[in-house]
């Protein structure tokens, strides 16, 4: 018997998205057949559906912030049951046998496979995913709005996770965007005394309800010279080049400013100002299974979620429109509608 999903697929680089059906195959001894609730809309999305990256398939269909129910379980699939609702974030798949899955890190694994890259995403009415990558949602959580947590959440909670920050550190949040909202409430709940970095001083208030103690406006030579040796940590969320040197300057010894947003251009920092205070610059993808769920209970626990806007799936041109606009306040959240 054949089996279709619908779906909304761009036929090309940066096309609008458009009704689309495929089979998705047999249903792998392993998988496990979601149906879509709820798909949040990352900045991700545009960046493949603009092949920006530079492997994005065609017909595209985006979407990895996904949250719905279980309706289908391969012979061998585990931890999850029929009618359970459940989230799936950026990876779907990981080979689950070399050094860095062994040690809980499939996110790290080389094999590792992306829920819309070299597949079919979550702008759909179903999704399949290996049963690892499915992650059960905690009592707590509304369902609604915790699709955007499984990318942009677990990406700005697992540095603090992974790291060993101490809920004593300072800590710089750049952007108080899609992703740096969030950083935002995670690093207060954390227990961090946490500064905001923005390019817009009318976001102050709302940077405050998030969580900010301090507010500081990027691009402020002088603001940020006076913060120098002031933080533990910095995380940059956003895609855009800064004053690198300056940011570095900011940290304490032994200070470390962390990379999650993707800036097409290469990061300029200067050796010495890594060995000056023995400072380190890294970066992160999202993150383990294991994070996911950890960061699901935290953010159950402390009331931590996304500001979001909701657009029914049926709209999602006018909702990618929307975002590319920068108009998101702050993360989109797509509702289907088959």
């Amino acid at each position: 018997m054949t089996t279709t999903y619908r779906a909304w697929a761009a036929p090309k680089a940066g096309a609008p998205l458009e009704p689309f059906e495929y089979d998705p195959g047999p249903l792998g001894a392993d998988e496990v057949e979601i149906t879509i609730e709820h798909c949040g809309l990352c900045h991700s999305d545009l960046s493949m559906l603009d092949n920006d990256w530079g492997f994005t398939a065609y017909p595209f269909v985006p979407g990895h912030e996904a949250v719905g129910r279980v309706t289908a379980l391969g012979a061998n699939a585990r931890g999850v049951a029929p009618g359970q609702r459940v989230g799936l974030g950026w990876n779907t798949h990981s080979c689950l046998h070399c050094e860095q899955c062994l040690a809980g890190e499939q996110h790290l694994c080389r094999e590792v496979q992306a829920t819309l890259a070299g597949r079919h995403g979550a702008f759909a009415e179903k999704v399949r995913a290996h049963w690892v990558w499915v992650a059960p949602l905690p009592v707590g959580l509304e369902a609604s709005e915790s699709g955007p947590l499984l990318c942009g959440g677990i990406t700005v909670f697992a540095p603090l996770r992974e790291l060993g920050i101490a809920p004593t550190a300072r800590v710089g949040v750049i952007g108080i965007g899609g992703l740096g909202h969030m950083a935002l409430k995670f690093c207060r709940a954390w227990g961090c005394e946490v500064t905001a970095f923005t390019t817009s001083a009318s976001k102050e208030e709302e940077a405050r309800a998030f969580g900010a103690h301090r507010v500081v406006t990027t691009g402020d030579a002088a603001a940020l010279k006076k913060l120098a040796g002031t933080f533990d940590l910095i995380i940059d969320t956003v895609n855009a080049a800064l004053d690198w040197p300056g940011l570095m300057g900011a940290l304490a010894p032994k200070g470390r400013l962390h990379v999650v947003g993707v800036p097409l251009e290469p990061v300029a920092v200067p050796a010495f100002s890594l060995i000056s205070g023995q400072k380190s610059l890294s970066g992160s993808p999202t993150g383990s299974r294991g994070a996911i769920d950890s960061m699901l209970g935290f953010a159950a626990r402390h009331g931590v979620a996304p500001q979001t806007e909701h657009f029914p799936m049926s709209r999602v041109n006018e909702a990618l429109d929307h975002l590319r606009a920068g108009k998101a306040r702050y993360r989109i959240v797509l509702d289907a509608d088959f």
